[in-house]
């Protein structure tokens, strides 16, 4: 079941990796934007099939860590909601849908982004609470993440905050992994092996 687990890890780096070669992508396309171009035209594409790849990857990390971390029923749940909210607004980000409400440039947007995702972050600390390491490492995340809001200080549209985003859970995942490696935090799955402790005391031994 670590297998898994060490997959479905994987899986969320991989996939956090290419949202933020979609954010860049997204950078690349608005600087340069003319409308009807090949340039242009090529430069969707590139963001669509790093968007859907990333989303089948971060699809795949859910459900492997769904399947094999025990509890953690609210990490299991946001992370899952996580991944809706950016699906919705990388596909709003690109222009695939146009709403009135949906204003790429607004600071409250950013601010609710970024507090939204900095939850899911800290839900990830269920992992394994009360690890010294493991807490510092969340800390910075959740500080990496809430620091994409100042994003729209410098007039820069959400991807901004998407690619923050990206970078804190790439981190994360990537740390978590490490320490896993190290044996320095610990995630009990389904179907380990119970941890017996005999005790033998030798009081009434002659």
């Amino acid at each position: 079941m670590h297998d898994k687990l060490n997959k479905g890890l994987t899986f969320g780096l991989v996939g956090n990796l290419l949202f933020v070669a979609f954010g860049l992508v997204c950078y690349i396309y608005y600087m340069t934007y003319e409308h009807s171009s090949v340039h242009s035209r090529v430069l969707e594409g590139m963001a669509y099939i790093l968007e859907f790849s990333g989303f089948g990857l971060l699809a795949l990390s859910e459900w492997l860590i769904y399947k094999t971390a025990r509890m953690r029923v609210w990490l299991k749940i946001s992370f899952a909601l996580y991944i809706v909210m950016e699906a919705v607004m990388m596909i709003l980000e690109l222009n695939s849908f146009r709403f009135d409400w949906y204003k790429p440039y607004s600071l409250l947007l950013a601010i609710i982004h970024s507090i939204l995702s900095a939850a899911v972050c800290f839900s990830f600390l269920a992992l394994d609470p009360y690890k010294n390491k493991f807490e510092a490492l969340i800390i910075i995340c959740i500080g990496i993440i809430l620091g994409g809001m100042f994003g729209n200080i410098l007039g820069i549209r959400i991807y901004f905050s998407i690619i923050v985003n990206a970078v804190a859970f790439s981190l994360m995942f990537l740390s978590v992994k490490y320490l896993l490696k190290k044996e320095e935090i610990e995630i009990d799955c389904y179907g380990d092996q119970a941890r017996v402790v005999e005790y033998k005391s030798g009081f009434f031994e002659e």
